[in-house]
């Protein structure tokens, strides 16, 4: 009787792995541990496992597409961004796989099964820790960061927070307003750490005292409107709100209506993004613009540079914000002196 020769499927059944754990131990990549490479090697061993020219080959091609990982799939912010990197993405001929985390315990894990299966991998926000894009990096997996500092050698894309959202908070002591509250969580996002910084700047320059702490929530309208809420119904309500996105400006906005706030005229609340409904909105919401398509787009040129082999140095990129002035900060002073 002939022996069935072994297949790659029979080796990482039995070392209880996944067959690009299996391809990754053959080629010598550094992102498997060293524990699971002694025993993936130990059943080709067993097995006396050999690849097949062919499937030497389609595994040395290339997969034609590239990764996205988000925190989150919902709202106008990540489908603005994804928009932007899949156009720049499908020029340059790649499919795109998006990996939506939603804080789940596996994060890190499904990432690094993510990277497997493309040829590079844009990573957003605080999504995968430090240790596994190292390790992507190590294995050969072109990697970008996207509203994140960089992690070792990665090339970066961001937009500019700091020197905004100061802006913004002395746009709003020019209006007189003098007692505030930041809605958003600095501790789980990059981008609201440095937004969080501009503000309690603007605030210790003008020398309104200690910065108020910032109110944590996530960055959808019902979580904003749960924590203005609770901010309305603690004590007495400060007079300007800064919302770390404009979704929770609006949350907030609500929150204050069904409290017999007005806005501007008793609370001035403001946002960050610029997404289309800002404007729409009534009052219509003093913001900070970010280049939301560029953002994505510029991501997928720097990743698919990597790719392509074009360029090995990192690049680190930040593009501009700017202030937007609409009705919910309420009339500028002077404006109502000329009046």
């Amino acid at each position: 009787m002939a022996r069935t020769t072994p297949t790659i499927y029979q080796v990482a059944r039995r070392a209880g792995v996944s067959i690009a754990t299996v391809s990754r131990v053959q080629a010598g990549h550094r992102a498997v541990t060293p524990a699971t490479r002694a025993r993936v090697r130990q059943v080709i061993d067993e097995l006396d496992y050999r690849p097949s020219r062919s499937a030497r080959a389609l595994a040395g091609q290339a997969h034609d597409a590239t990764g996205i990982v988000f925190p989150d799939l919902s709202g106008p912010y990540y489908s603005e961004v994804i928009l932007g990197y899949e156009e720049r993405a499908s020029e340059a001929g790649q499919s795109v796989f998006i990996l939506g985390t939603h804080g789940r315990a596996r994060s890190n894990e499904q990432a690094l099964e993510l990277a497997d299966r493309v040829d590079g991998l844009v990573v957003m926000g605080r999504t995968v820790d430090d240790a596994v894009v190292e390790r992507m990096q190590a294995a050969g997996i072109p990697v970008v960061m996207l509203a994140r500092p960089p992690v070792a050698a990665t090339d970066t894309v961001r937009a500019e927070n700091e020197a905004s959202a100061r802006a913004l908070t002395e746009h709003l002591l020019d209006h007189g307003h003098r007692s505030f509250a930041f809605l958003g969580d600095p501790e789980g996002s990059p981008d609201v750490s440095e937004r969080y910084l501009g503000f309690c700047a603007a605030l210790r320059a003008a020398g309104t005292g200690v910065p108020p702490r910032p109110v944590p929530c996530g960055f959808r309208e019902a979580e904003g409107h749960r924590a203005a809420a609770a901010l309305l119904d603690s004590g007495p309500p400060a007079d300007a709100i800064v919302a770390a996105n404009d979704e929770i400006a609006i949350g907030a906005v609500r929150a204050a209506r069904e409290r017999g706030l007005r806005v501007p005229e008793d609370i001035a609340i403001t946002g960050w993004d610029d997404i289309a409904l800002a404007e729409h909105v009534r009052p219509g919401l003093t913001t900070v613009r970010q280049p939301l398509r560029e953002l994505g787009a510029t991501a997928a040129a720097l990743l698919t540079e990597r790719i392509r082999g074009t360029r090995t140095e990192p690049r680190h990129v930040l593009l501009p914000t700017a202030l937007v002035v609409r009705a919910s900060c309420g009339p500028h002073p002077e404006q109502e002196e000329r009046r």
